[in-house]
């Protein structure tokens, strides 16, 4: 039972325990294509831009604008983090020349993933929670999920909306403008 001071409490604890019932983007974990683990709480506080790649995909070249992205708003708190995936049969299974590839040839310098499933049974953890967030499922590679400040509003862009497309520069505007949650 209760006694009066915890009863008092409760109205000062419910925001905090509403945040523990409510996931947020930093309480998961990816595993970085060099090897170790990439907790995505190191990203709080800053937007972020999620994205399924592959390296043999017509929508590759999409590389470029995503590190534009990140080249032009990093300095305001903005990351993009690329997440390989052979979900669509057109990534290689070799994580040595996936990084060769991105950094050679689109001079990737965003984070990226080990290789993840992102759809299916099969999906990891966090692209569940980014699909029923919002945006859905991944329909194909370069599917985008923009994740506000907060880490727990995400709106999803598919493979179609270029990374320089107005609509996705304006979603990213926005949230930067947003004030980082407190702590």
């Amino acid at each position: 039972m209760l006694d009066r001071r915890a009863l008092l409490a409760l109205p000062l604890m419910a925001p905090a325990l509403a945040r523990a019932a409510d996931p947020n983007l930093a309480d998961f974990t990816l595993t970085r294509l060099e090897g170790g683990e990439m907790r995505l709480a190191e990203f709080r506080g800053r937007v972020l831009l999620i994205v399924n790649t592959a390296s043999f995909c017509g929508f590759t070249p999409q590389y470029a604008g995503l590190q534009r992205l990140q080249d032009r708003f990093a300095s305001r708190g903005f990351a993009v983090i690329g997440v390989p995936s052979n979900d669509f049969n057109q990534e290689s299974d070799d994580e040595r020349r996936i990084k060769e590839f991105c950094e050679g040839i689109y001079s990737v310098e965003f984070p990226l993933a080990g290789l993840t499933h992102v759809r299916g049974r099969a999906a990891h953890p966090v692209f569940r929670w980014l699909a029923s967030a919002g945006g859905g499922a991944p329909g194909w590679n370069f599917h985008k999920y923009l994740v506000a400040r907060d880490g727990r509003r995400v709106t999803g862009f598919p493979t179609s909306v270029e990374p320089d497309a107005p609509a996705l520069i304006r979603g990213i505007e926005r949230a930067l403008a947003e004030a980082a949650p407190a702590a």
